[in-house]
């Protein structure tokens, strides 16, 4: 029987090769090929899996359980029945394309996932009978044997047995720069992803060649616990989704409540069954709100294309708002707050420092800026390639050569070159031998020490003394404190035998030529976007895997925070606790070496709080939190596909100025629905109260208003202005005032009183006038017949009276605090193209004959128009009044307390 190995979950990987492969039951040459195929089936194939699968039917069944699903097919059968047939199938065609469309965006949350699945390598090499074999990737287990080599795409997590590699991790730790793993470094104590002896599965080796015996595959691995992390919880509704949730559920209530309620009623009052009956049912479809759902829906897919041109694409039509409650945006910050394109800003030379901006009259930085600009292998744009290529810190020196009036062509640079070292991850240098000449660039620590000479002031050679050693290494130390990056820069002139003969043979006896310390510069709009972010109440921390005094520096330029850093390890040590003090504190932080769990766990400490949290990220090793936080942003530029899928918003820009630009639509769209929810909510009371004064008068008021025709408002007459509503420009001041708490509702006590009782009962008075002023003219007296065209002339001019109180509440909805002067009267055209056509449907129901006859309207006189015509001022001139003494009593804050309390 094979003996037993440790389980994966066991393995201590960071233990030496001997006794790692003790434990794994393996040798230097791997394992035996049966061997190999039984423990594939022990630990399964190394491939990323699904926690759970979703069953989509069932997915699928529960868009037609919302709330306002419910509430249309209440109105669609209504509607049936009520002999409209084809408002019935408008109404559930609303409800298909509304579930299809949320459907399909649940569904794209799924496939984070599989693009996670897509780092891992298609096959491996490894060692299988003690031959060196090419098998698929999926096929390995631990205590296999593999072989890396520059361009490979690593298969699984590994312990280095031999040789020595430069692997690009930015994929698990977001760093840009390549880090070394070697064989046998020495054992230093510190996270996983920063031990210098292991490999991790879906990262890339960018130079060297080594072995490493497998430890951990498939969901065992940092890429796997990765992808399990971001298969936890589940995707939470937005705030507008929960709060139209439950104002719909109580809609519902109140109007089969109502209706069932009154049926006794007018039966008790003097109705007959059918009479009751019909009246129950119009009171049911007056108080459903059947555009509701459509309108919402289009206003946000509207604020999803305006902010797709403004270079924020949005997954989910609800983030949209969502973004509007934004408190606390968690920003990465390369690429993010910089501009991702190293710049040179400082330079010194023979104990001279300049900005590089003013070196140009400098002879020895000119000479520094070309030596370290012709030790590269980058090009710039136009100089044999149609854009930047090669790494950014060679082409920030490339640039720095050009400005400085010493341009190295790319095509002289290379033709000169006879040996290039490159860059070792190792040593960290780099070097260029051009006839008698060689270059070094790269890591003080690595260059200074071989130097023996350097230039003195009077540009001649002089000995590199102890005093000259530490004048550079001061200078170094100020430049990184400053979180920039430095390079020091050497040659030396030797021979073309001796420079070419060999690195160890030519990297001696240097000349320091000086220092260039570069940063990666803030965006130009990112300074002001932090600070429309605090004026607007929130808070912004920086999570990053960067280097904290450099990201601190960071943060401190574009006006974020006290430059309180807390590192990976720091926040490791940290219980819960504390960390929800840290947080609590309101203070801005940067988080710098960050985990995938430490911005998890950030992520959910600010949610516990009750934060709406937007959370940045571009890496794989950024996917859990994305899909935790309440808006996960990606990189569209430089974020990987994972990042993108498990996003909510991908910024096309990259550009942290976007998020804030989002957060401000957010608000605005947040605003726009509550306008055109008021403008939608207020019809209900000129709706219902005709149905109230016909039950309780017996009958003997005729019924002023058919169901048919609250279904010609409610789906007709009033969709485009409210859609219009939701196109509506920002108030002023929308980014001076504090994001709305988490629990604060669309639909709250104020909207549903200015609603209701302010423009609903105004409305209401002026239909009923309308309405009783044809009877009036007809000579009708209560309890009297009415002959067919005085009655449908009568419910006409309610069906036409509420229509034009509709155009003033309209304008009405456009501000809410505002007055209508200050956004302009017609400055939102499509409104008024929404009232046009509103004017132009209702006219075409009142004067064509087919379509008299469907809604039982007859055709007004002048004197009817006449009444109508002051409506819509009436109705907006009420609220606008109210309104303006809103602003007075805000504008007196010692009695805003009594006033407070008298509104409430």
């Amino acid at each position: 029987m094979a003996q037993t190995i440790l389980a994966p979950a066991e393995v201590d990987e960071r233990q030496p090769p001997t006794e790692l492969f003790r434990h794994l039951r393996s040798t230097p040459g791997g394992l035996r090929s049966r061997e190999a195929a039984r423990r594939l089936t022990v630990y399964g194939p190394n491939e990323l899996s699904r926690r759970h699968v979703r069953r989509w039917p069932r997915q699928l069944l529960a868009q037609f359980t919302q709330p306002l699903a419910v509430l249309l097919m209440v109105a669609a059968v209504l509607a049936w029945f009520g002999h409209a047939p084809a408002l019935g199938l408008a109404v559930v065609a609303v409800i298909l394309l509304n579930a299809a469309f949320a459907f399909v965006q649940e569904r794209q949350a799924e496939r984070a996932v599989e693009a996670l699945a897509a780092f891992l390598p298609l096959s491996a090499r490894v060692y299988r009978d003690g031959v060196l074999v090419e098998a698929p990737a999926r096929d390995l287990v631990p205590g296999d044997v593999v072989e890396i080599a520059e361009g490979d795409r690593i298969s699984a997590d590994a312990r280095m047995i031999d040789g020595s590699v430069a692997v690009d991790l930015s994929t698990l730790n977001g760093e840009s720069l390549p880090v070394v793993r070697a064989a046998d470094p020495e054992h230093v104590p510190g996270p996983l992803l920063e031990a210098r002896e292991l490999v991790f599965s879906g990262t890339s080796c960018t130079a060297g060649q080594a072995r490493a015996v497998v430890t951990h595959t498939g969901m065992h691995t940092e890429i796997g616990r990765i992808a399990a992390l971001s298969q936890r919880g589940h995707t939470e509704p937005s705030p507008l989704e929960r709060q139209v949730r439950k104002a719909t559920w109580i809609i519902a209530a109140v109007a089969v409540a109502a209706g069932v309620a009154f049926l006794p009623i007018g039966v008790l009052a003097g109705l007959g069954w059918a009479a009751a009956i019909t009246f129950s049912i119009g009171l049911i479809v007056a108080n459903v709100p059947e555009g509701l759902l459509p309108t919402i829906t289009l206003a946000l897919a509207a604020g999803v294309r305006e902010l797709a041109r403004a270079g924020a694409v949005v997954k989910r039509l609800s983030a949209v708002e969502t973004l509007g409650s934004t408190t606390v945006i968690c920003t990465d910050k390369t690429g993010t707050l910089t501009e991702n394109r190293m710049r040179v800003t400082r330079m010194w030379a023979a104990g001279r420092e300049r900005d590089a901006a003013d070196a140009g009259g400098d002879r020895l930085l000119r000479e520094l800026a070309a030596a370290a600009a012709t030790c590269t292998t980058a090009h710039l744009a136009g100089d044999g390639t149609p854009a930047d290529s090669g790494d950014p810190t060679e082409l920030a020196l490339l640039r720095l050569a050009a400005t400085l009036g010493v341009p190295v062509r790319a095509a002289d640079r290379d033709g000169a070159r006879t040996t290039l070292y490159a860059f070792d991850p190792r040593t960290r240098r780099m070097s260029t031998v051009c006839g008698g000449h060689l270059y070094v660039k790269g890591a003080p620590e690595s260059v200074i020490p071989l130097c023996d000479r350097h230039l003195d002031v009077a540009g001649r050679f002089a000995a590199l003394t102890g005093p000259a050693r530490a004048e550079a290494a001061e200078v170094v130390d100020r430049y990184a404190r400053t979180g920039l990056r430095v390079l020091a820069v050497a040659q030396r002139v030797a021979a073309p035998a001796v420079l070419n003969a060999g690195r160890d043979a030519a990297e001696s006896g240097l000349t320091l030529l000086g220092l260039v310390a570069m940063v990666d510069p803030p965006r130009h709009a990112v300074p002001e976007a932090v600070a429309a972010a605090h004026r607007a109440g929130i808070t912004v921390h920086v999570i990053t895997g960067d280097y904290g005094p450099t990201a601190a520096e960071i943060a401190a330029e574009v006006g974020i925070g006290g430059r309180r850093v807390v590192t990976g390890a720091e926040l490791e040590r940290m219980s819960d606790a504390d960390l929800d003090r840290l947080l609590g504190d309101g203070e801005e932080i940067v988080f710098a070496r960050s985990s995938p769990e430490s911005k998890l766990r950030i992520c959910e400490a600010l949610r516990s709080e009750g934060h709406i949290v937007a959370m940045t990220g571009d890496g794989v090793n950024d996917a859990p939190a994305l899909r935790r936080a309440d808006i996960g942003v990606a990189m569209g530029r430089s974020g990987t596909d994972v990042a993108r899928e498990a996003a909510t918003m991908v910024l096309t820009d990259d550009n942290f100025a976007t998020i804030v630009r989002a957060v401000e639509a957010g608000r605005r769209v947040y605003d726009n629905v509550r306008k055109f929810v008021l403008y939608i909510f207020a019809h209900a009371v000129p709706e219902v109260v005709p149905f109230l004064i016909f039950a309780l008068s017996g009958g003997a008021v005729p019924l002023p208003l058919t169901v048919l025709q609250i279904l010609a408002i409610d789906l007709g007459t009033e969709t485009l202005p409210a859609l219009a509503l939701g196109r509506e420009r920002a108030e002023p001041g929308l980014m001076d005032r504090p994001p709305r708490p988490r629990r604060a509702g669309v639909i709250d006590a104020r909207l549903l009183w200015r609603a209701w009782a302010l423009l609903g009962i105004t409305s209401a008075v002026l239909v009923l006038a309308g309405f009783f002023f044809v009877l009036w003219r007809d000579g009708w007296q209560p309890g009297a017949e009415l002959t067919g065209t005085a009655y449908a002339r009568a419910t006409t001019m309610t069906f036409a009276g509420i229509v034009a109180c509709q155009i003033g509440t309209a304008f009405a909805s456009r501000t809410d605090h505002a007055s209508l002067r200050s956004i302009g009267v017609f400055s939102n055209r499509l409104l008024l193209g929404g009232i046009a056509f509103e004017l132009a449907f209702a006219a075409a129901l009142i004067y064509l004959p087919p379509l008299q006859a469907v809604f039982g309207t007859a055709a007004l006189g002048a004197a009817e128009l006449a009444l109508l015509l002051p409506f819509p001022l009436l109705v907006w001139g009420v609220d606008e009044i109210h309104r303006a003494r809103r602003r007075r009593r805000d504008a007196r804050p010692e009695e805003a307390p009594s006033c407070s309390f008298a509104t409430s």
